[in-house]
This record gives structure tokens, sequence and C-alpha cells, in this order.
């Protein structure tokens, strides 16, 4: 069996192979040299093991990992998995584990830390996924409504409901034939991901006699689930924004045989209960009690209730834990069957059958083919339970909990020949409980009207956007404002006059920016959300969505228009605002562009490496979090952008070689490589490179029999 390896200019790899199984070996075993260190680091996130070379501050996410039994969900997976999905995963495992010490000896992190290359499992490209996907739908975003209807009543989760601080999106919009140049479809968009380094998707081709397909791959996991050009049919995705993850209280007790938890029936069942040990660098080995009731894992407690005795509001005793049900878990599903079928797919309604099997994470899919054909379908798996189990935390001793079957997955057309997901309100409205603000899909839809033919090059114009239509309610109660001194007079003419728009060299966005955050700073400050302040003592890990300032910024626009806010005088407090930034404290910031503070702030699982240096000084970003741009800061807190484009992209269906996408980075994973971070000028000023096709534009890497 031959294995061919090409690099295209940017470095990234176009691989053939003879066969499809040899081809998913070739993907591991390139991934491996590439990105090594990062598949790594996924494989022990993924085992709980992490905190083994990380040190201490990898302890919350291994002993989660450990508790939602992240591993042994992935074990039954694979071992589910039909004999051909199973045999071509297993063959991407054979090729990680050929390439994992020639990537290692490349690459410092190693050395760093001591770590050496490990073994994959036939399984671990599952754990991968589902480790990777365990908290993208926000499930602690049930711990905050949780609280925020305890100290201020069910109406209050309105107020706050926004995609926040924990969740995910993207962009994404379909063209058909009849709105192109070419008369053929176009497809494009961005994942929003917290931005990693290396980058959450890998550039590839993947090229056999069954299938020639280019796409966004995720390290560690075998074919381009996510996004894909198979030359006559392409598909992309977008959030859903599904709730397909329960919570539940459990009572639980200990027995002289174990653990019991109290079910719906009245009934005290036998809990699983094994020990687990989280070993640490540099600090003692952490015990990890695992416990899983009828309902699912306990992710948070145990029998003597959280961490510090608190007990979760309106239970006495016995103490409280939570348990997580979630669907790879109850169908021993990755989704795994999905994945061959997009690869082999020529017609949308090949992507359709192929999605079928699509378990999680839950997404909005838009495809189409050089028949004409086009697709708008929401793919994954979501329960059948009643609505309280969407909005917050619920007994599992009490009936009426349970799920019940599956959701059939809704479907949609095209308008005009365009269809816009960016995490609004769509097909999948009645599956979900928080959405995004309208803005980007607004926006989106507003530029593809403004012509009535598009073509694969004009699509960066709308990637790069920067508008920002949810700045207006805080600008309507500035220009409301009478009586202010000279300077804060003077400053909200500025923003009155503002084009609206987030570019990075704009002042007058900085200006915004800074207006806006003391804002929610001071609504997090007042005393009617006091009590939002101190949540239950909750595993360190989930207290991202619990951050009162975030949930703060995010839900600003529902905060600033209800029509009536706990009491809150707003016009004084946007008053207050106003003058604390044109203060003469802050006067030697009145120059300021947004750029200045607005930041690239990639992830690093080691954040103190040699590389990340004034060599690698982060860009000036222009966008921000309801741009179609979208940087995302956290008003309040930062401005610095740790979430934003994963990747661009643009399916052009008349011809794929004049598709293009970007990363943020490159293709590389090893520092000071040609490749690891060649494409971020691109990157940042909104440009794509080419997707090449022609062979004989490549140079070739190597051979392999």
């Amino acid at each position: 069996m031959t294995i061919e390896i090409y690099r295209d200019a940017w470095g990234i790899p176009h691989l053939r192979a003879s066969d499809a199984r040899e081809l998913a070996r070739a993907q591991g075993r390139v991934t491996a040299h590439d990105r090594a260190w990062q598949l790594e680091v996924e494989r022990h996130r993924a085992q709980g093991t992490s905190a083994s070379f990380l040190g201490t501050a990898a302890v919350p996410w291994d002993v989660l990992a450990r508790r939602a039994r992240l591993t042994d969900t992935a074990e039954r997976s694979f071992k589910a998995l039909d004999p051909d999905t199973a045999d071509w995963v297993l063959a991407y495992v054979e090729g990680v584990n050929e390439g994992l010490a020639e990537g290692a000896r490349r690459t410092p992190e190693f050395a760093d830390t001591g770590l050496a290359p490990g073994r994959w499992e036939p399984w671990t490209p599952l754990a991968v996924w589902i480790a990777t996907h365990l908290l993208f739908a926000g499930f602690p975003a049930k711990l905050w409504r949780e609280e925020v209807i305890r100290h201020l009543g069910p109406r209050a989760v309105a107020l706050f409901a926004t995609d926040g601080p924990g969740t995910s999106g993207s962009n994404g919009w379909l063209a058909a034939g009849e709105r192109t140049v070419t008369g053929q479809a176009v497809i494009a968009g961005d994942p929003h991901r917290f931005i990693e380094e290396p980058g959450v998707y890998q550039q590839i081709r993947l090229s056999c006699p069954e299938f020639d397909v280019v796409g966004l791959a995720v390290p560690g996991v075998p074919g381009t689930a996510h996004f894909g050009h198979t030359g006559s049919v392409a598909w992309a995705i977008t959030n859903a924004m599904a709730d397909y993850q329960d919570l539940y209280r459990e009572r639980l007790r200990r027995t002289g045989a174990g653990v019991e938890a109290l079910g719906p029936d009245g009934r005290w069942e036998r809990a699983c209960r094994v020990t687990e040990v989280v070993e640490v660098r540099g600090a003692e080995p952490v015990p990890v009690e695992v416990i899983e009731t009828g309902r699912g894992p306990v992710v948070a407690g145990g029998p003597e209730g959280l961490t510090d005795g608190t007990l979760l509001p309106d239970d006495a005793e016995p103490p409280l834990a939570l348990s997580l049900r979630y669907p790879p878990r109850v169908l021993a599903d990755a989704g795994f069957a999905a994945l061959l079928p997009l690869l082999r797919a020529r017609t949308v309604a090949d992507v359709d059958r192929a999605f079928d099997s699509w378990v999680e994470p839950v997404n909005v899919v838009q495809a189409a083919d050089t028949e004409g054909g086009t697709l708008h379908r929401v793919a994954g798996r979501v329960p059948v339970r009643s609505a309280a189990n969407r909005v917050r935390i619920v007994p599992a001793w009490e009936p009426g909990h349970e799920w019940h079957g599956w959701h059939t997955m809704p479907r949609a057309g095209l308008t005009d020949g365009i269809a816009v997901m960016a995490n609004q309100r769509g097909p999948s409205a009645s599956l979900g409980v928080e959405f995004a603000p309208p803005h980007r899909a607004a926006r989106i839809a507003a530029l593809l009207d403004e012509r009535k033919r598009w073509s694969a090059a004009d699509m960066p114009a709308i990637h790069t956007d920067t508008h920002l239509a949810s700045a207006t309610p805080l600008l309507r109660l500035l220009a409301a404002l009478d009586g202010l001194a000279p300077a804060a007079a003077a400053l909200r003419d500025r923003l009155l006059r503002w084009d609206r728009r987030m570019d990075a060299k704009s002042e007058a966005a900085a200006a915004y920016a800074a207006v806006r955050g003391a804002v929610v700073r001071r609504l997090a400050a007042h005393p009617a959300f006091a009590a939002l302040t101190e949540p239950p003592a909750y595993p360190e890990v989930l207290l991202p969505w619990l951050g009162l300032t975030a949930r703060t910024a995010f839900a600003l626009e529902n905060l600033l228009t209800a029509e009536e806010l706990y009491g809150i005088d707003r016009p004084a407090l946007v008053r207050a605002a106003l003058e604390e930034v044109a203060s003469p404290a802050t006067a030697g910031t009145a120059r300021r562009t947004w750029g200045d503070t607005h930041r690239l702030a990639p992830w690093r699982a080691l954040p103190g490496t040699p590389y990340a240096t004034d060599t690698y000084a982060e860009p000036a970003l222009s966008g921000d979090h309801d741009c179609v741009l979208c940087t995302s800061a956290v008003p309040g807190l930062t401005d610095l952008a740790a979430r934003g484009p994963a990747a661009r992209y643009v399916w052009d269906l008349a011809r794929r070689e004049d598709s293009l996408w970007v990363v943020p980075l490159g293709a590389s994973g090893v520092p000071g490589s040609a490749h690891h971070r060649d494409q971020l000028p691109l990157w940042t000023r909104g440009d794509l490179v080419p997707v090449v096709t022609d062979w004989a534009r490549l140079t070739k890497e190597t051979d392999d029999d």
C-alpha cells in the first residue's frame, strides 16, 4: 500500500493513498508529525491525566474528565461502531502511533515538561471528540439559571439569556446558484471557538480512489467532520445552540456496600462507584471518587454534598450532588458513523444521510452540490424530556424528568436563494433555551442582499464586517443624557457620531468599549445582583459560567432595554460610567485605539512557553462579540479576545480550486517552524489562501510503502 504526502506553500498536508484505510493511517501520521504536542495534550485531557505534566492548574479539568467517565464512554462507543468505521478509526490511530515519536522530537514542549509521547488506543479519537465537546453545549449554564431563579425569580432568566461566556458559535451562509456569478452554489462562514495554539482546526486534503476531499479536521479525529468539499458536494456547520445535556440533583448515601442514589420511584438504587487518582506534577496526587447513578455520572459533590458542605437550595438532608446526563454516555455513540459517509458523499442526499448518524454537538448543517441541490437542517441527538430539564437542575428523585426518546431534527429552506445561520433562533429554536442575539445573522443577510450575484472571492468582505448593531441601546441612553460636564458631553457627542464599526484603528470604538465596560462593571456591582456574586461551591472548572460580570456583559442589551430592572436607575448608571471614562484620570487613554487593547489571546497548554515572547506579539484585532467579525472579549473584564474565528472557509461548487480558507495561526504546531504562524497576518487582515487541488503545484514530501 502506498501513501504519498504533499504540501502546498502554506505547509498544508495533501495526502494520497491507495484506499481509505491507508489514507486514515496517513492522516494520523501527518497529524502526529505536525501536531504531536497538541495530540498528546488532548489525549491526556480526555483521560484526565494532563495534570501529570501540566501541574496543579490542570487538576480541575482532570477531575471532571474522570467524574464524567469520558474514557469509559469512548471505549463503549468504539465497541459499538460498525466494523468498517472501527477499522478506519484504528488505522488513524496506527498512523498517530507511528508518527508521535518523530513529532515529539521536533516539539520543544515535550522536553520542557519531560513528557514522553504515549500510545493511542483505538478509542482515543472518540475520547478526544467527547472531551472537546463536553462543555461545548454549556450545561453549566443551568447552574447559573438556578442561581438567577433562586435569587431573582424565574422571569429573570430571560434577562440574562444570551450567548454566554462559555459557549461558542459560528457564522455560516449558503448562496444557491441563482445568487452566484457561476450559477453554482457558494458556502462560506467561520466557526467561533476559543483560539488555541496550535489551532483547533487542521486544513487537510484526503485523496484515494474512493474520494478526494479538502476540509478542516479536528486534530486527533479522522476525516473532516465539520467542514468539507468533495468536489461535487460541500458542507459546513454552525452551532445549533440546542440543549441536550441535563443536570440532576442527586440524593446519595453511603452504605456498607458502597453508594446509593434515590431514584424517581422513591427507591434507593445502587450507584456505580470507583476511586481513581489524578497524578499531579510537583504536588501530591488527588484521589477522585467516581460515582454514576441511573441518570449519569456525578460531576459535582457526593454523598457528603458539595466540596465545602454547602447544600443546594431548597433541600435539607441528605446533602446533594449533581449528575450529568449526556447523549454519548446514554447511547454509547459519539457519532463517528457519520464520518466515512461524509468523505464518500457525492450529493446533498449523501450528506443528509450521513448526518442522520450525527450525535454531538448538535449543529445546523448547510450543504450544496453541483447538481443544484441544497440542504439546510439540524443534525444531532436532542432528548425528549420536560421543559424544566432544559432550563435548570432537576431533582432525580421526582418522576417526570426522564428522557423519552429523541427529537426529530428540524429542516429549513432557503429564502431568495440564501440561507444564513449565526446561532440565532432558526430551525433549532424548538430545541434550545439560549441563542445568540440576531445581529450577526441579520447583518450577514443584509450584506448578501446588497447584490444579486456573489462570487467566492467576494465572501471575505462579509467575514470581516465590523458593524456593531448591539451598541444601539447604550447609545440611546447616552443620547438622552443632559446636563453633562464638558468632558463627558464631548465624549458622548463623539460616540453619537461614531459609525458603530469596531475597527482596530478606531479611537471611537475604543471609547465606546471603555464606556460599555464601565457600565457592565457598575451593573454587576449593583446591590440588586449582590446575591449572584456568591454561588455554591461548584467545581472550579464550572465557575466561568457563574461569573456575574461576564454574564452581565453578554446580557447587556437585555439589561439596558428591560422595561424595569429591579429599581436600578439605568440612566444614572450610564451617566456615572460616561463621567468615569471622561474623567481626568483617564485622559491619557483618550486617543487609544480599539486595537491597542483588543488583541488576540490564544490559549496554550503551557502559557509560559519560551515562544510566547515579543517575537510572537499578538496582533491588534478588529471586530467584537456581536460583529460578523466575532472576536470576542469580555466587556468589563478584559478587551483581550480569547475567542474568534477558529478558521474561515469559502467552498465554491463551480470550481473547487477557487475555494478559499485560512486558520488563525498556521498548519504546523511546532514553534519556530515556517508554518507555525504564517497564516496569522492573513487571518488578521481578513485574507484567505487558495485551496490547491492541482497535485503538480504541490511539493512531494515522501513516499511510504
